[in-house]
């Protein structure tokens, strides 16, 4: 039986061991989608729905469906004359996200791709709605769902609200976790890259080298590792914002414009948490462009939060599990990490503490420019389902517990490069050797080449970096002699 598997191809064991799980992709596909403004997550999920056995789908009746189903903002004065005039309850895919009154003790509700409400006690949410799907409604996190609304008058009788009726979890199938890490065993380590680089849309055959696939790989080391925080440069047009703005909904873009620390962090006057607090990660795009209304203040809340996860607005103290991801393009000129790459970078990001709270550095230059032979085609993982794997695995604490098992820390290292290593590792080891629960169960070659050497690599840069921003403090010192034990494979074994 072994025999056989290995004569399989890559294709042929992700029909076999992920049947349920997989979607036919094409460029064509895509391109269809990507017009119709549906995110990659939902779109395999749709797919999965209209698909015959032969993974092809009638583009006709799924444009019909996205348009009934999943309307633009533009469409929501039609659902209000149906509502108001009509009388007519309506029902949408869309984000929802549930909040609370103090004063009238209701349950409200936000539709934030529409805007609404507009005044806060506008849109209520009925209690059996909240009590059937509380602890999915409950989500400190917008969440998606089919919605059903209807206009009806408010609780004082003096006008009318929106009402949030019925509620269905965007959920289309459970995750089992324990499956989607049992089945690693069948791949190799080539074909498991292979497979996780057409879940997330692209073609392996599309990369030149391993270096290129891994590069692409390291992306997706904040989805399963939780306040691992990130620096990437890279030319245009290497994917960067597709990857953190399309792949997962439990993620948050920041896309040039400003950022204040209530909009991060926590907002006194509103009393809400702010972005660190909902989200796996939020990831700054084209950060050189991107202004914060007071750069003294945010310096401070970062370094405390990219520190600790814990930040302090006012008297109020919060936690948070998000990564922060810095991304920002780079000429060619400017790719050499002896240099000063954060030169146009905000000036809050040229502070030596601040940065050395950033765990590693992505050379977004090894990644290629989006060609027409990167994007995926065939079958491969829906998504949706990986990025939910992704999510989860967030939350997964044995993995870390075997990566300090493996690794000898000398004993003058510095505490911050010592962690970094440790989370990149472990996020390294989650993406890819899922099923290494015990320190038995890893190659400690395959160890040292995929989660150790670059785990350091993207470490030294940010050592390198600090050297070129303060000499004085940070010049000539490099990250510790980290190794892995072998002696405690030898010794298990």
């Amino acid at each position: 039986m072994m025999e056989n598997n290995i004569q399989m191809t890559s294709e042929e064991k992700i029909k076999k061991y992920f049947k349920n799980m997989i979607v036919l992709k094409s460029p064509r596909r895509t391109k269809l989608f990507s017009a119709m403004n549906i995110p990659t997550f939902m779109r395999d999920w749709i797919v999965m729905r209209f698909s015959d056995s032969d993974g092809n789908i009638d583009e006709e009746q799924v444009s019909e469906y996205v348009k009934k189903t999943i309307p633009e903002k533009s469409q929501w004065n039609n659902y209000l004359a149906d509502m108001f005039h009509d009388g007519c309850s309506v029902k949408m895919l869309t984000k929802v996200r549930i909040d609370f009154d103090m004063k009238t003790k209701n349950a409200l509700f936000s539709l934030p791709v529409f805007g609404v409400p507009v005044h806060k006690g506008e849109a209520v949410a009925e209690w059996s709605v909240i009590e059937k799907y509380r602890e999915y409604l409950l989500s400190p996190t917008e969440v998606w769902g089919i919605v059903r609304l209807m206009c009806d008058e408010s609780n004082d009788g003096k006008g009318y609200v929106l009402k949030l009726i019925d509620f269905a979890p965007f959920c289309p199938y459970r995750i089992d976790l324990k499956y989607f890490i049992r089945m690693r065993q069948y791949f190799t380590t080539e074909e498991w890259i292979n497979l996780i680089i057409s879940a997330i849309d692209y073609s392996p055959d599309g990369y030149a080298d391993e270096e290129e696939k891994l590069s692409v790989l390291k992306r997706l080391l904040p989805f399963v590792e939780k306040r691992l925080n990130l620096i990437e440069l890279a030319p245009k047009e290497t994917g960067k914002s597709y990857m953190f703005s399309q792949l997962s909904q439990y993620g948050w873009l920041v896309s040039g414009g400003s950022m204040s620390r209530a909009k991060l962090f926590y907002d006194i006057s509103r009393k809400t948490n702010g972005l660190v607090s909902k989200y796996d990660y939020v990831a700054f795009d084209e950060i050189q462009s991107i202004r914060f209304t007071d750069p003294l203040e945010m310096g401070g809340a970062l370094k405390g939060y990219l520190e600790s996860g814990s930040y302090h607005v006012g008297d109020y103290r919060g936690t948070g599990d998000a990564g922060v991801m810095l991304m920002g393009n780079i000429p060619s000129e400017s790719m050499d990490v002896n240099t000063n790459m954060l030169k146009d970078l905000p000036e809050v990001f040229h502070d030596p503490a601040l940065l050395d709270r950033f765990h590693g550095f992505i050379e977004g230059w090894k990644i290629p420019k989006m060609r027409e032979n990167l994007k995926a085609s065939g079958w491969a993982l829906n998504s949706e389902y990986f990025s939910e794997v992704l999510h989860l695995l967030r939350g997964e604490s044995v993995y870390r517990s075997v990566v300090d098992k493996l690794l000898m820390i000398p004993k003058d290292a510095a505490t911050r490069d010592t962690e970094a290593v440790k989370r990149i590792c472990t996020a390294f080891m989650k993406l890819l050797f899922p099923n290494v629960t015990d320190v038995g169960d890893i190659n400690i070659d395959e160890f040292e080449k995929y989660c150790l050497s670059p785990a350091l690599a993207m470490r030294s840069i940010i050592k390198k970096q600090l050297g070129v921003l303060d000499p004085g403090e940070f010049g000539g010192k490099t990250i510790p002699d980290i190794r892995a034990d072998r002696s405690v494979i030898s010794e298990r074994k």
